[in-house]
């Protein structure tokens, strides 16, 4: 499994990408973790606000702070 953090490294985007390790802690999923923060590669997913959360090439969630309880339910 490949999950990926879309943002530009804003407050918000890191939070994100520390709940998404906290949900994997806490579920004992094993993926690979990625932050994304180069605007094009943001940008091929269509994503217009950030933070964003891609799971497996799909866009789960954007604009918004995902708690660890919502990664969870999505992973």
């Amino acid at each position: 499994m490949k999950i990926e953090v879309l943002g530009t490294g804003c407050a918000k985007c890191k939070s994100l990408y520390e709940n998404t390790k906290k949900a994997l802690e806490e579920s004992g999923t094993i993926a690979e973790v990625v932050k994304v923060e180069d605007i094009p590669s943001i940008m091929k997913y269509g994503v217009m606000s950030t933070p964003a959360l891609v799971i497996d090439g799909q866009v789960k969630c954007s604009g918004r702070l995902a708690t660890p309880e919502e990664i969870r339910g999505m992973l």
